[in-house]
């Protein structure tokens, strides 16, 4: 049985990024093997994932098990070939080469990730059935300090304007870290209430599941 409490955490957002490389295979297997002539990752590198595979679109992986013309991506299981179907997670992966803090973080609130149900009845039934379908979307809302002069903020502002998909990351004060892919937004103008400082929110729209690395 375990239990922690958050304080003392961080969130960074990635400020760049190094040249896309691509993936000319990634094979079934876990963890996943990726299949990249030349490449010039190293072990423990942090890439953000494109492939043509759901399962792998738009998250983050922790690289591990780095060969010539190969590496892993740890804590990733492709051995399903009916998800992940063989010969179809061909992509890009790019690392992430600087990560900026975004400081003074008041509350952080998550919403959806909710399970959604397929309802449904037989003529001969008295009850309704349910059967799992998809989940909806999750986000993630950051209530941070009013500071235009932290270094996060262009950052934040540029990719709300370029509406790409971008790296973020939470670092737990036990070592271990949560990886997110998502679309970052920021507010425009701070919140003003009397005697409470004024804040901005920035929400990340997360594009895939989340990724959790132990220390």
């Amino acid at each position: 049985m375990g239990f922690r409490l958050p304080n003392g955490s961080t969130v960074e957002v990635a400020s760049a990024y190094a040249a896309a490389v691509a993936v000319a295979a990634i094979a079934n297997a876990s963890p996943a093997v990726a299949t990249a002539a030349g490449h010039t990752l190293q072990n423990g590198d942090i890439v953000l994932v494109e492939s043509g595979w759901a399962g792998l679109n738009g998250r983050l992986a922790r690289v591990t098990g780095v060969a010539a013309d190969n590496f892993s991506l740890e804590g990733f299981d492709t051995t399903n070939t009916a998800k992940y179907p063989a010969g179809s997670g061909i992509g890009t992966v790019k690392k992430i080469t600087t990560w900026v803090q975004v400081p003074q973080v008041t509350e952080v609130a998550t919403s959806g990730g909710e399970q959604q149900f397929a309802t449904f009845g037989f003529l001969e039934e008295d009850e309704d059935r349910q059967l799992p379908t998809t989940k909806s979307p999750s986000s993630m809302t950051l209530t941070v300090a009013d500071d235009p002069a932290q270094p996060y903020v262009a950052v934040v502002e540029a990719a709300d304007e370029g509406r790409g998909l971008e790296a973020a990351r939470l670092n737990l004060p036990d070592g271990s870290s949560i990886l997110y892919g998502a679309y970052l937004s920021i507010t425009q103008t701070p919140t003003l209430s009397r005697n409470n400082i004024m804040t901005r929110a920035i929400t990340l729209s997360l594009a895939g599941r989340t990724t959790r690395y132990s220390a």
